[in-house]
């Protein structure tokens, strides 16, 4: 299997008087697992359309292996096609179904069907290969649309949300496995999810889309850390976004003043002073002391005196194993969020509507835009 990098490059599609896709440009390299990430309507299983050749550009190029694809049938794009259902045919055994598309192609039957089965042994589906998918689990059947979709070698896989009919825990041990199959073969797939959890476990490039366009295309670990806008920051969840205004900035970071007047430190460089801007904190970097024990710690004054502090109230709290979710209401009107470690939180637990302080480093704080 040859490999193929894919590039759009200002890319729109229009459905009559909307724009689902809007100028797109991105460039996914040969041999990397990438997923479109974005809430629903955002353009991403347009996008893989018109990568696949089942839509075409209103405007724009698409270009596969350094071949302009844009209106080229699916067939010679040297790209392959999962979808969501699988799409199996229910009356074709698992070797037929796999050989179709080679069937389609004019393959002889014993060359076509040897094919198959040599896909089937790659996913570890030889020993089901007579049986028809009715006796297959989902999990099984989708190894078998895997098969089908390797069949013709293709440079890149597209899959359009593989994963979303299966239960939870079937759907941890299937994306383990789309991953060892992508590093097994080399090949690109691009992989649409509206699942954060699922695009950070797999992706070694995440594009975030929102209203038809990139928000940011980066690795995994920096759209978690670094978001590039506060649309990411907030869509891809676990952080706390607030508007503040620059005070003062040198070569050592910037002092801001933060919502509720609270005074904030941020080792980020190139700020201007008087400008307005986003940050963003992951909640896993905050630290949560109660109202009272903060006072005592700062003095008389007011706790919002305190860098990096801001006062809430607690107004849920959500057990989820390993780690404690608690919602706070601030007097300032955005709602926050602090996940602690079980430890942490039933070492000085809080109840709902206590009053707490939350804390961060600003070596944790991140300004988006």
């Amino acid at each position: 299997m040859a490999l193929s990098d894919v590039q759009l490059i200002g890319v729109t599609k229009r459905f009559g008087h909307t724009v689902a896709v809007d100028g797109i440009e991105a460039l996914i390299p040969a041999g990397t697992y990438c997923c479109l990430l974005g809430p629903s309507g955002c353009g991403k299983t347009t996008m893989l359309r018109m990568i696949a050749g089942h839509e075409t550009p209103s405007s724009g190029e698409i270009a596969v292996g350094g071949v302009r694809v844009t209106h080229l049938p699916p067939a010679r794009r040297r790209t392959a096609m999962m979808f969501q259902s699988y799409a199996l045919f229910p009356h074709l055994n698992c070797i037929d179904n796999v050989a179709f598309s080679l069937r389609m192609r004019g393959m002889g039957k014993a060359e076509r069907r040897d094919k198959a089965r040599e896909m089937l042994r790659l996913v570890e589906m030889d020993p089901y290969a007579e049986r028809l998918p009715a006796q297959l689990s989902g999990g099984q059947q989708q190894r078998v649309a895997l098969a089908r979709a390797l069949v013709t070698d293709p440079g890149v896989l597209l899959l359009d949300e593989p994963l979303s009919a299966l239960d939870p825990f079937l759907r941890i041990r299937m994306r383990e496995e789309l991953k060892h199959f992508q590093r097994r073969l080399g090949i690109s797939f691009i992989h649409v999810t509206h699942s954060q959890e699922e695009a950070l476990a797999l992706a070694d490039l995440v594009i975030v889309m929102n209203a038809g366009r990139i928000e940011q295309a980066a690795p995994a670990r920096t759209v978690f850390d670094q978001p590039a806008t506060i649309f990411v920051a907030r869509f891809i969840g676990g952080h706390n976004v607030f508007g503040c205004t620059v005070e003062a900035a040198d070569a050592n970071g910037a002092r801001l003043r933060g919502p509720h007047g609270i005074a904030i430190e941020t080792t980020q460089r190139g700020l201007a002073p008087g400008a307005s801007v986003h940050v963003a904190i992951r909640s896993d970097r905050m630290q949560l002391s109660r109202a009272a024990q903060r006072l005592r710690a700062v003095g008389a004054g007011d706790i919002a005196v305190a860098r990096n502090a801001l006062p809430s109230r607690v107004a849920a709290i959500e057990y989820q194993g390993a780690v404690v979710k608690l919602r706070l209401e601030a007097d300032w009107g955005e709602e926050l969020t602090v996940a602690l470690s079980d430890q942490s939180f039933y070492g000085a637990p809080v109840a709902e509507g206590d009053m707490v302080t939350i804390e961060w480093d600003g070596a944790d704080m991140h300004v988006v835009g």
